[in-house]
């Protein structure tokens, strides 16, 4: 029997954001998938044109079972470890409460980036492009350009926390500065000459991670202060129920915040999976990776953080940065020790170079003259700018982290509520033209999710609480105020977008 001719068209000039299968015969031969990171391989240096790649995306067996490990070793990094570090040193919670608040927003947080992830091996489409069936074709821009600002700002986390790790390694001997440097530059050189390695890299990344991370628990656990009761962090004595409550919301929203920033990306992973894929199985697979990397990494960060009370060597090296007190927990291993703090940092190279990626391949989802923009030069602006911004913020990374991340999980739950109230509402049992991805006449014209889009940023600007802003309804929560910005802004779009979307599809009927 003659093979059938698979063909995947990838329009290489926009980032191959959009894959159709073509078939010459009805006949399908089951092979085994691409992982899911060959989406990088496929389009390293194109810049225009197309390319066919036979056999790329076959049909799946009733066996299959799709394997994506990038929501789990990504997010095995110090990064997330200073999230956790926030609730004890930020917020004043004890161990207990932070615990729980970072349980409880993990799960939704994973939950809302599993569900977008539904999408990429059914369509074919990376989420910023699934986004346009949505929310229209030209609303979706501006989640584009958000996502790439989102995907900047964790560069910039990530370069400062691994410039603090490696100077601290050093003795303080090489400033931050330069080890800001170092992580930019590997990062650059890997994604723009290095990624067909990177692909490899990343399947077993999380080993040596993991690795590293279980001995700082070894070494490092004897100091946690699991009885640790929540204390106002200027006086010194126990919290009242009042700022209690807003000590655990503005960490509980926060911890919420840094899961479901992947779901502006979570698409992209599955876009190479078999067209017939389950979407609980693309939902379970990414639901599992982000609950067990979050949760095992915030769960360190909140154990040093409760141990610095009563450590006067991690209280002294946190007075210096985080990257200090990480490295300061390794200090009874000696040089081992080092090497270890070394490994952690060269770890958040493999979570900035997705997200440097991802950020390169939304400016070209932005238009033609994105797509004009040879993707290797996207990277290296893209790797500028967070180089920059990590030097200049280098000594104020909590601020970054409690500002920065909360200001970009607003936007990306609003994101959420609008493409699961159309799905669950207004496309329950259609299906989807993924052909017609870049037809405007297919696609809603967004007038309901761009109106609801922009009422919901009002919502959050009302309820957020930032160190540059406090919201008018913010500053009524417990008496001192409180972040409730995210549930404000999901409630305006979601009550704005229905009664919206309903009049938009009666009065234009798409």
């Amino acid at each position: 029997m003659e093979k059938p001719n698979h063909e995947v068209d990838i329009e290489k000039s926009a980032g191959t954001v959009a894959v159709s299968l073509r078939t010459n015969s009805s006949e399908h031969t089951a092979l085994t998938p691409l992982h899911p990171s060959r989406y990088y391989q496929n389009s390293v240096h194109g810049t225009s044109g197309s390319k066919t790649l036979p056999d790329s995306k076959p049909e799946a067996s009733s066996e299959f079972i799709p394997r994506n490990d990038m929501p789990l070793h990504a997010n095995i990094s110090a990064n997330n470890l200073a999230v956790g570090l926030l609730g004890p040193l930020l917020f004043g919670l004890g161990f207990v409460d932070s615990a729980m608040c970072a349980f409880g927003r993990i799960l939704m947080g994973a939950a809302a980036t599993a569900y977008m992830s539904i999408w990429g091996a059914q369509s074919g489409n990376r989420t910023m492009i699934v986004l346009r069936y949505f929310m229209g074709y030209w609303p979706a821009k501006l989640p584009c350009v958000l996502n790439m600002i989102l995907m900047i700002g964790y560069g910039t986390i990530d370069c400062i926390i691994g410039g603090q790790i490696l100077s601290a390694v050093s003795g303080d001997t090489m400033s931050v500065v330069v080890g800001i440097v170092i992580i930019a530059l590997v990062s650059w050189v890997v994604a723009v000459f290095g990624m067909a390695i990177f692909q490899k890299y990343e399947r077993y990344a999380w080993a040596p991670q993991l690795f590293v991370l279980l001995i700082l628990i070894g070494t490092a656990a004897r100091s946690f202060n699991p009885s640790l009761q929540s204390t106002n962090i200027q006086t010194g004595k126990p919290l009242k129920a009042g700022p209690l409550t807003v000590a655990r919301l503005s960490f509980f929203s926060l911890q919420l915040f840094v899961p479901v920033s992947w779901a502006a990306a979570s698409s992209d992973f599955y876009v190479y999976y078999p067209e017939n894929t389950k979407p609980w199985k693309c939902f379970s697979l990414t639901m599992l990776g982000l609950t067990l990397s979050f949760m095992f990494v915030n769960m360190i960060g909140i154990g040093l953080g409760s141990g610095t009370f009563a450590n006067p060597a991690w209280k002294e090296a946190h007075a210096v940065s985080s990257g200090s007190l990480i490295v300061a927990a390794y200090s009874d291993l000696g040089t081992f020790g080092k090497v270890c703090g070394v490994i952690v940092a060269l770890g958040l190279i493999n979570n900035s170079v997705p997200g440097t990626y991802a950020s390169a391949l939304a400016f070209q989802v932005l238009g033609r003259y994105g797509k004009m923009v040879p993707r290797y030069l996207c990277v290296c602006i893209i790797v500028f700018i967070y180089f920059v911004s990590a030097v200049a913020g280098r000594n104020h990374l909590f601020d970054i982290l409690q500002n920065f991340v909360a200001l970009m999980g607003y936007w990306t739950m609003v994101m959420v509520v609008i493409v699961l109230a159309e799905q669950t509402l207004f496309k329950r049992g259609k299906r989807f033209d993924w052909e017609g991805w870049e037809d405007r006449k297919v696609l809603p014209l967004g007038i309901a999710a761009m109106v609801a889009f922009l009422v919901g940023w009002v919502g959050a600007i009302v309820g957020m609480y930032q160190h540059w802003y406090v919201g008018p309804v913010a500053k009524k929560v417990g008496g001192v105020g409180a972040d409730i910005g995210v549930w404000i802004g999901c409630a305006f779009a979601m009550v704005v977008f229905v009664p919206l979307r309903w009049w938009e599809l009666r009065r234009f009927g798409r």
